[in-house]
């Protein structure tokens, strides 16, 4: 019963736009100039090996370019930013520009996704494919029917829906679609092991509960790290690049952890999980 409070309270909170909230609670991980602070993992490759300068800085933006690729040879790339998240609304700003590379999958057209709750990037083996993770799919319309964005991928772990374990691969959202090169926002928050909302243009269009380590769908990892059944309370942030070029001209994240001490100079209304040793009082 404690529980199931502790759940509708923190379904009541606000999504896209947390009670008291301003632009500068926001943490912009990418500052618009370089890649400080984060690190690259292409399959095949060391850690910080940015392969044919997949990722790097354009005009402002944050790139995923393939013009120095001949073909994409299963480079599944991941960009991290180096620090683990566990309260926290993530946000980005995205689109899809250009063709998609020759050889890339089918299902890689107008395909990349924000990772969430990932492994340590300096615990993938080299030729892994992807992070453990659960994944916030950010697809782009054909032009051709319904292809919504926001869906739910599970790379090496699963989830619970309505009280049921869910173990196929990716869940679709209720989100619309995004034809052409428009900018899209997404954003999803993230609960520790409590709950994940993905929300669209601020609807939650998605939601689930009890992240947890199990399942396939990713490659050629160390065995140490899959510990199938752990929850997932934490983890870190990933962009991946999948074989279609990309453009994100935000990423940014507003941390819902932190001093809830009211008589404390840096307390935040809009925080949802108290960490106290954060409290300032000169």
């Amino acid at each position: 019963m404690q529980r199931l409070f502790f759940l509708l309270l923190l379904a009541a909170i606000p999504a896209a736009a947390q009670q008291g909230a301003t632009k500068d609670d926001w943490i912009q991980l990418f500052n618009g100039k370089n890649l400080d602070g984060w690190r690259v993992k292409i399959t095949g490759y060391d850690l910080d090996d940015n392969y044919g300068n997949t990722f790097r800085v354009k005009d402002g933006k944050l790139v995923v370019s393939y013009d120095q690729y001949k073909d994409f040879g299963g480079r599944f790339g991941h960009i991290f930013y180096d620090q683990s998240f566990s309260y926290y609304i993530i946000a980005v700003e995205y689109r899809f520009v250009g063709e998609q590379l020759r050889g890339g999958p089918e299902w890689g057209f107008r395909n990349s996704g924000i990772m969430i709750h990932c492994q340590p990037p300096q615990t993938m083996l080299k030729d892994q494919d992807f992070p453990i993770s659960i994944e916030v799919q950010l697809l782009g319309g054909s032009g051709k029917g319904e292809r919504p964005t926001a869906n739910l991928c599970t790379p090496g772990t699963h989830v619970v829906m309505n009280g049921k374990l869910v173990t196929k691969h990716c869940v679709q959202s209720s989100a619309p679609t995004f034809n052409g090169d428009q900018w899209v926002r997404v954003e999803a928050k993230v609960l520790g092991a409590e709950r994940i909302e993905h929300i669209v243009n601020g609807k939650v269009v998605l939601a689930y509960e009890k992240p947890q380590i199990g399942g396939g769908v990713v490659n050629h990892y160390d065995p140490a790290v899959k510990q199938d059944g752990k929850l997932l309370t934490e983890g870190y942030i990933s962009l991946q690049s999948e074989s279609h070029p990309i453009e994100f001209r935000k990423v940014e994240l507003l941390p819902l952890i932190g001093c809830m001490d009211k008589k404390a100079k840096n307390y935040k209304p809009f925080y949802v999980k108290a960490d106290n040793s954060q409290c300032r009082y000169d």
